[in-house]
């Protein structure tokens, strides 16, 4: 019914006729029905299922799970709020007995909550896109360019493209911690391992995107580029960005994607904050609610994987100078 809505809401009431609402109702059927047989396919089939930690959860069971880790994160934030609350007091106290005492601040060391692991999973995996973005777009545009650079890298590129993040994480960890030793560090370890470990595995497909794009300008525009006498840097900016921009992207949503996923085995291996280690943990755990606690991670993994493709879809057509392309 959502999708119904969002939909009628996108076509502006003057426009309406009934070629269009029935464009709009066949729109947003066939996603529903899909959904409601996916949810009657799971309602039936995990009835079927006994696991050593009970019958496999049904969509209501796990809607329930949703609604505890709500709540525990609401409680979580009260805690939170009341010992920031009893800390002032306790110090406006003691600075009112003596203006010249030294009063300590304390940060709040409660359990991170499920919302937690999302905001720390997210920050992770952008920070590594981010990283990733930036070594991929620049070479793929210098190995796009010329072709003896290209025979040069391209070795490189396919020995540790289909590297696993099993394997890159034990090194990258090591790495770190040598490398990595302050006794006032700006980011944890933890973090740095994560990120690096998913900049290492994602940054193959923007790079690979990006020098097919940029190798693939029309001729026409070289020879134009040639006349006019371009230098280098505005040849670049003016003819091969805009130019392999549908190519760009096509490999940052590829990028992104498999750093989202990346992120989570890591997290999960390696017992960093995050997404992964929340399901590790459940697991672990093992008592009668951690399947349904399961089944909500990994719907919200899969929810955040959709809108960030999403998200990347939007800033492509937005920069994309053809507006008329299909991009789906």
């Amino acid at each position: 019914m959502g999708a119904v809505l969002f939909k009628l809401k996108q076509v502006s009431p003057t426009a309406w006729n009934s070629e269009k609402l029935r464009e709009v109702l066949l729109g947003s059927l066939f996603p529903i029905l899909g959904l409601a047989i996916f949810l009657s396919l799971w309602h039936v089939g995990a009835q079927q299922i006994n696991t050593s930690l009970g019958t496999f959860p049904s969509p209501v069971e796990v809607a329930e799970q949703w609604s505890n880790l709500v709540d525990e994160h609401q409680q979580e934030g009260q805690r939170e709020r009341a010992f920031y609350e009893r800390q002032e007091e306790r110090n406006a106290a003691i600075l009112q007995e003596n203006p010249d005492a030294e009063v300590r601040w304390r940060e709040f060391r409660g359990r991170p909550t499920f919302f937690d692991q999302i905001a720390t999973s997210l920050w992770t995996v952008l920070s590594g896109f981010f990283l990733a973005t930036l070594i991929a777009i620049p070479l793929g545009i210098v190995i796009g360019l010329n072709k003896h650079t290209y025979n040069a890298i391209n070795p490189v590129i396919q020995i540790f493209k289909p590297v696993s993040p099993l394997a890159w994480l034990p090194l990258v960890t090591l790495v770190v911690s040598a490398l990595y030793a302050t006794e006032d560090p700006m980011f944890s370890r933890s973090f740095l391992v994560s990120m690096i470990t998913v900049t290492l595995c994602s940054l193959w497909p923007t790079l690979i995107n990006t020098s097919v794009g940029v190798g693939s300008v029309n001729q026409d525009l070289k020879n134009v580029s040639k006349v006019l006498r371009l230098g280098w840097l505005t040849y670049v900016i003016k003819v091969v960005i805009p130019s392999a921009i549908p190519m760009m992207f096509t490999g940052l949503r590829l990028s992104l994607g498999i750093a989202w996923m990346v992120l989570i085995a890591a997290e999960m291996l390696a017992q960093n904050p995050g997404l992964g280690k929340f399901v590790w943990d459940e697991f672990q755990n093992g008592s009668s609610s951690s399947l349904g606690r399961i089944c909500v991670a990994v719907l919200v993994i899969g929810v955040i994987g959709f809108l960030l493709d999403r998200g990347m879809l939007l800033i492509q057509r937005w920069v994309n100078w053809d507006k008329s392309a299909i991009t789906r």
